[in-house]
């Protein structure tokens, strides 16, 4: 038997090569995902290792509320008096205090700004002595007098820079310039995941961060007769005046990694989910290939059968083959792998990630998660089939025309499909409605896809009768009715196609709804002539010198600023917290459940106002007390005056004053700034505001509300851009699916095609009839998806309406969706159409 399998394999070259294309695309995007983050893991570790050589003992601030770094705009800080306490402790050899800030930017002399785009921040970092110092210098030297900086190599190379150009920076307050005096490297490497590294002279770094009393942490040397943990040890018995952690230095450094790691969490399971949406279209292909092979190698096997081989033989035939199938298929998605993990890199280096990759990374779990996934899929994909291929008699099926009969459990598969569909969609609205999870809802989703596929066979007659007329003549009434013979064939076809499409319409139709969301909340909130200002690498802050300076712009009538940080609230954990100058009222126009804007004037030291949906979820209503804990580690209890009912964003569940915040949450820099204008001045005034940031602040831009909701919208289209590309993977899987039926199936109809050329069809014709199979086959998944899309949109739309999201249907776009999946099927069919035509008439019409 294993020689027959082996030479089965070699009989049929074509349908193994589509069927190993199918898994070894699936297993590449799982074992690329895992090869890039393991090697981009490595290479931090590496990067923070080399790092931390020389440092014995390291000194980091703690956030008070839970040990982490804030989730606000607050920079933690070491006040500088407590570097001179280190320095007296015995053990002590040397210690220096250090400078680390992402709230900096760099521009070229004409203003062209380096870096801080895609996410990738531009760091600020103080130069250290030895044996500290992770910086080597390339060319010219470290900076050591105010006015000189240094930058790494990659950024010099990419941005072509030279040892003494003048760079500007703009940090705490208006832009400073320094001449770079150094090209460097850190930890080895010329570039750290797409930041942009400034180096300067302590003095110089605490100036640009406006930190002249304090440090971002303390590295300690310990001597010769004292180890690191012992080193560590003695300075945890100290008591610094704010929380600190302290660490040895290759703690820090796996604490780094760490936090890296972490960071990097969501684009592993991001990229995964999309491996599995691959692997799981590729299901249904590998089924079908199976179920179709199985059906055309009846008389082979009811021949075995005759020849005393047994059922087990021959299922076990067909499983080995599943078996060798899913081994070699996972062997080549894993090489595979190796190819797509650059790419990949490629593609969030494309939108500003450079993450770092120095090698390639292979851990034993990547191999082996993408051989057994492989081939248990493939096993799983190809049973079916196996138990159907020893149901006919051998008698039976060595006659001419011989079909293999209905499975025992055929009569369930619609109720079964039916009932898996309405399991899903309970799955669905628990996790969307009751907020079991998103775990459920994918679930539901898997469910769903599942159900429909069970139950589309009934859904082909009609929909192919319908598509179908679109193609007139005999040869479009041939196509129609190939696709309706094997209604079960057509429609798992079909649902390797639905699952594409349904993604890309629902992610469509939920990026349309979150544009349109932006647009009715900004709307409905900034007044008419407001201006907004903002980082133009966005979710940085803005040094509160801005709303200072707008104060003295000509025609700007109110400057309203808004910072974001966090708290420990009592009973609750972890919340987020925004604060507002007085003045919001006059450039923003708050919705409000309990209360109105005056609120927003006086909440002073002792108030708060929180949103509708926190106070529903907590219980917390007017009048009641909030106890909570701020970032610097100090305890507030405040007083609930209002609650919000807004869906801008701009409120967090607390909201408080900017007084506050700078107080008690160490918030000294803003988030956005809104400045009132006239609206028939507005122009004119946006010109001057403009100026005042062109020359003090290049950091910050000014936008009108038009301005605004395109900008949010092309942020939305960007990330939209990228979920297409990662989708498109399971859409070019599933077309391979429709090859490989219309190959199969030509193989399986070699006689009837021969016939048709007999009576007169031309080759023109033959290949017009395998087009339109394919177009309606395509056209049943599009149509199937685009429904199934519009109703997961739909649900998730309502289950968030509470929280402002907007239906939008995108019409257009579905409509191009539509016409894609017909352009997807005229592509499938290219290759198939011209191997139908070629057919020898002659040897078609003695094909068996």
């Amino acid at each position: 038997m294993l020689k027959l399998s082996l030479r089965s394999f070699g009989a049929r070259k074509l349908r193994v090569a589509l069927t190993l294309i199918a898994v070894a695309l699936g297993v590449a995007l799982i074992s690329g995902t895992y090869i890039l983050t393991d090697t981009i893991n490595k290479s931090f570790d590496n990067i923070f290792t080399t790092a931390s050589k020389g440092v014995d003992v390291s000194i980091t601030p703690r956030d008070a509320i839970d040990d982490a770094t804030s989730d606000g705009m607050a920079v933690s800080t070491i006040p500088a008096s407590f570097l001179s306490e280190v320095e007296r402790q015995p053990g002590v050899a040397k210690a220096v205090g250090t400078i680390d800030t992402s709230n900096v930017a760099l521009f070229k002399a004409n203003g062209d700004r380096i870096g801080g785009g895609g996410g990738a921040p531009t760091q600020l970092s103080s130069d250290t002595p030895p044996p500290f110092s992770a910086v080597t210098y390339e060319e010219g030297r470290a900076p050591t007098d105010m006015g000189e900086m240094a930058v790494l190599e990659q950024t010099a190379e990419s941005e072509d820079l030279k040892i003494g150009d003048t760079l500007k920076v703009v940090g705490a307050g208006p832009q400073t310039e320094l001449k770079l005096v150094g090209i460097a490297k850190f930890g080895g490497v010329s570039s750290i995941g797409g930041f942009t590294l400034i180096i300067t002279s302590l003095e110089q770094a605490q100036q640009l961060a406006d930190q002249h009393d304090s440090f971002s942490s303390i590295l300690v040397a310990g001597d010769e007769n004292v180890t690191p943990a012992e080193l560590r040890d003695e300075l945890r018995r100290l008591d610094p005046p704010t929380p600190v952690n302290v660490r040895t230095g290759q703690q820090q450094a796996d604490q780094n990694t760490a936090d890296i790691r972490e960071a990097l969490g969501f684009l592993t399971t991001a990229l995964l989910v999309f491996a599995g949406i691959a692997l799981f279209v590729g299901a249904f292909i590998i089924f079908n290939t199976f179920s179709i092979t199985v059906a055309q190698r009846m008389r082979e096997f009811a021949l075995l059968r005759t020849l005393g081989a047994s059922r087990r033989q021959v299922m076990g035939q067909v499983i080995f083959e599943g078996l060798l199938i899913g081994l070699i298929g996972s062997v080549l998605g894993l090489l595979l792998g190796l190819v797509l993990a650059p790419g990949l890199r490629g593609l969030f280096k494309a939108i500003g990630a450079d993450l770092p990759s120095e090698g390639t990374v292979v851990e034993p779990r990547t191999i082996i998660v993408s051989l057994v996934v492989g081939t248990l899929v493939t096993l799983a994909s190809g049973l079916a089939p196996a138990i159907r291929a020893t149901r006919v008699p051998p008698v039976a099926a060595l006659r001419e025309g011989a079909v293999i009969p209905r499975g025992r459990g055929a009569r369930f598969v619609t109720p079964g499909g039916a009932v898996l569909a309405v399991l899903g969609v309970a799955a669905l609205a628990a996790g969307l409605f009751g907020g079991a999870g998103i775990e459920l809802v994918g679930l539901g989703a898997g469910l769903v896809f599942i159900g429909i596929a069970l139950l589309s066979p009934k859904l082909v007659p009609p929909l192919a009768g319908s598509i179908g007329r679109m193609f007139p003549g005999v040869v479009g009434r041939l196509a129609r009715e190939n696709s309706v013979r094997q209604p079960g064939r057509t429609a798992v076809t079909a649902s390797a196609l639905v699952v594409g499409v349904t993604l890309v319409a629902f992610v469509s139709i939920f990026a349309q709804g979150l544009k349109a969301t932006i647009a009715e909340a900004v709307d409905t909130a900034a007044r008419p002539g407001s201006l907004i200002v903002q980082n133009s690498a966005l979710g940085f802050p803005l040094p509160s010198a801005v709303a200072t300076g707008l104060e003295q712009v000509d025609g700007v009538t109110s400057v309203s600023s808004v910072r974001f940080s966090v708290s420990r609230v009592d009973g609750v954990g972890r919340t987020a917290v925004t604060s507002v100058s007085p003045t919001l009222p006059d450039v923003f126009d708050t919705q409000w459940d309990q209360g109105d804007n005056a609120l927003l004037r006086d909440l002073g030291r002792d108030n708060a106002v929180i949103t509708k949906s926190w106070s529903d979820s907590h219980d917390v209503k007017v009048g009641d007390e909030l106890a909570l804990t701020t970032p610097t580690g100090e305890d507030l209890r405040l007083r609930v005056t209002g609650i919000t009912d807004d869906n801008s964003g701009v409120f967090a569940p607390i909201t408080v004053s900017n007084e506050l915040a700078e107080q008690a949450f160490g918030e000294r820099q803003d988030a956005i700034v809104f400045a009132g204008t006239d609206p028939a001045d507005e122009a004119a005034v946006k010109a001057r505001v403009d100026q005042l940031l062109e020359q003090q602040f290049p950091i910050a831009e000014a936008l009108t509300v038009q301005e605004f909701k395109d900008q949010q919208s092309g942020q939305v289209n960007q990330i939209l851009a990228l979920f297409y590309v990662l989708l498109s993977l399971s859409v070019i899987v599933s077309l391979f699916g429709i090859v490989n039926t219309l190959v199969l199936s030509i193989y399986e109809r070699t006689r009837e095609l021969g016939m048709l050329r007999a009576i007169g069809t031309s080759r023109r014709q033959v290949r017009r009839m395998i087009r339109y199979e394919a177009v309606i086959t395509a056209l049943i998944g599009a149509t199937i998806g685009i429904v199934m899309g519009l109703v997961f949109g739909i649900a998730v739309t309502v289950a968030l309406e509470d929280e402002g999201l907007v239906l939008s249907i995108p019409v257009a776009q579905l409509v191009v969706l539509l016409i894609l999946g017909g352009l997807a099927g005229v592509l499938a069919a290219i290759a198939p159409a011209r191997r139908a035509s070629r057919l020898n008439v002659l040897e078609s019409l003695a094909y068996e």
